[in-house]
């Protein structure tokens, strides 16, 4: 009775909140999609969107369906794209979530060399998912996770891909360039420049600052790390970054790194996947070209 064209409706609903743009998206005039959803919703027998101004607004029983679209609609596409790999004479599509922005240039190195290795298989990069990561792993929206952080379930593999300290960076003529180790209370009336990730997982704070009671003056999120690192070098603000990765803009830009306690802050970086695609050929390539050069780096 539901069929995919009807799933594809009701994303497109979804995304695009009015049926005169969501007609457009699906190539429909607005009334034969008027139509549809008034035939799916007498075969179902209850209302699945009700009108709010010029926009729709879903009932509960098209948030239902909603949900039913987001999961199977990934899972059909990835297949419909492996399927045309393999009448191409490709081997496959492999899709990696990130979830850890540091790991961006490391990640450009990786897939180099990996696509040199295995010409035949497709990448994707995803690092805006419509759920958490694991969700997009289980729901099959990915094939692998690059995180640093994990969550044990029966149905993953967990990959360690390396182990590492953060280290502050300040810019060489900032006050606490002259410093080798810091404490929480040096960064009390500091700004700090950090990725936009939610608070909770930022190991500056939940395994440093917060223990100590204390807090920067100012948390700015941006995006970008060469912006980070300009304002750093500009002293408008100070940064924690992986210390293989600050190795590298050491050699080129004016910065210092210090380490953060006594005893470092340290921190890993996984890859995660399915149980059921660890013996994928392509995969084991992807995670031991990771291993490789991130431990080199």
């Amino acid at each position: 009775m539901i069929t995919l064209k009807h799933l594809k409706i009701i994303q497109a609903l979804h995304e695009n909140s009015t049926l005169t743009r969501a007609a457009n998206i699906l190539y429909l005039s607005q009334s034969a999609l008027s139509h549809q959803i008034r035939y799916l919703e007498e075969k179902l027998g209850v209302p699945l969107w009700e009108r709010k101004g010029r926009n729709l607004r879903f009932t509960k029983a098209g948030e239902l369906l909603l949900q039913t679209a987001q999961q199977l609609l990934p899972i059909l596409e990835q297949t419909e794209k492996t399927l045309k790999a393999y009448a191409q004479g490709r081997q496959g599509i492999l899709r990696i979530g990130v979830e850890y922005y540091p790991c961006y240039e490391w990640l450009t190195k990786v897939i180099g060399v990996f696509l040199q290795k295995m010409p035949d298989v497709e990448v994707e990069i995803i690092n805006k998912f419509q759920f958490s990561g694991h969700e997009g792993l289980l729901n099959y929206h990915i094939d692998i996770l690059i995180t640093p952080d994990i969550e044990k379930e029966a149905d993953i593999h967990i990959e360690t891909l390396v182990q590492y300290n953060l280290v502050l960076l300040v810019a060489d003529e900032h006050p606490l360039a002259h410093k080798t180790i810091i404490t929480p209370k040096d960064l009390a009336h500091k700004t700090l420049l950090t990725f936009p990730v939610p608070l909770e997982r930022l190991d500056i704070l939940t395994q440093f600052l917060n223990p100590a009671h204390i807090k920067p003056k100012h948390i700015k999120k941006i995006e970008s790390i060469e912006l980070i690192l300009q304002m750093t070098t500009l002293g408008r603000g100070v940064c924690i970054l992986p210390e293989w990765l600050a190795d590298e803009f050491i050699k080129k830009m004016p910065v210092k790194k210090i380490r953060i306690s006594a005893n470092g802050l340290n921190q890993k970086l996984f890859a995660i996947l399915r149980k059921q695609d660890k013996e994928i050929n392509y995969i084991q390539r992807f995670v031991k070209i990771s291993k490789k050069i991130v431990n080199t780096t």
